[in-house]
């Protein structure tokens, strides 16, 4: 099926900025709470402007979060009855299924600052190429996470973790090509930060920068 025929539906999952990315410390007097909150604003933002995508649902138990990204034109919903990242991608998932009948669930991560149209829209073309039953993996830039998971809504079964481009790759995913590099720079401490930056990083996540550029050895 072409990319024009089919919709997708983005599950991004978030943790309460208070609690996510502890790795990243604070950074030059910025909480890190507002930097995870600034990556997800820039994740989601990237998202709605994308081509193929018909939606957007966020899965959060933060309610100051969920309203900033619904004012930017996002669905959302809780974290559901499970604890844990998959489990919540699954319930997320589900709640879309009743939302977005027709649309292929994507699921990805919210630390994805630099994201940029053009890379997840390269990614769903793939996805939409590929058989209905097939489930779609995009591996991190570190070569053994990932950043995206896709599958039909009856075959959803996300394996994020530790080394989950193999889990993804075992449990018979395809991994999706190409540079796609914004696509696979997830930010978890920061080098990868900073790394991020180089690439050009969203609006929410440069304003909280500033002029802050990445220290000399």
């Amino acid at each position: 099926m072409s990319a024009a025929g089919t919709g997708f539906v983005v599950v991004v999952p978030v943790k309460s900025p208070g609690v996510g990315k502890s790795r990243l410390g604070d950074l030059d007097g910025i909480d890190r709470s507002l930097l995870a909150a600034a990556f997800a604003t820039d994740t989601v933002a990237a998202c709605l402007h994308t081509d193929g995508v018909v939606g957007v649902l966020v899965v959060t138990e933060d309610a100051g979060l969920a309203a900033t990204l619904t004012a930017l034109g996002a669905d959302t919903c809780g974290d559901g009855p499970v604890p844990g990242l998959n489990p919540a991608l699954r319930h997320g998932a589900a709640v879309a299924a009743g939302r977005w009948p027709d649309a292929v669930p994507v699921a990805l991560l919210a630390d994805l600052p630099a994201l940029r149209t053009e890379d997840l829209a390269a990614a769903l073309a793939q996805i939409a190429g590929r058989a209905r039953d097939a489930a779609s993996y995009v591996v991190d830039a570190d070569g053994t996470g990932t950043t995206l998971y896709a599958a039909p809504h009856d075959a959803f079964d996300p394996r994020f973790g530790v080394d989950s481009a193999a889990a993804h790759a075992a449990a018979g995913g395809v991994a999706i090509e190409g540079e796609l590099l914004t696509l696979r720079r997830d930010v978890d401490d920061v080098g990868a930060l900073w790394a991020a930056a180089e690439l050009g990083v969203g609006t929410a996540t440069r304003t909280l920068l500033g002029g802050r550029t990445q220290p000399r050895v």
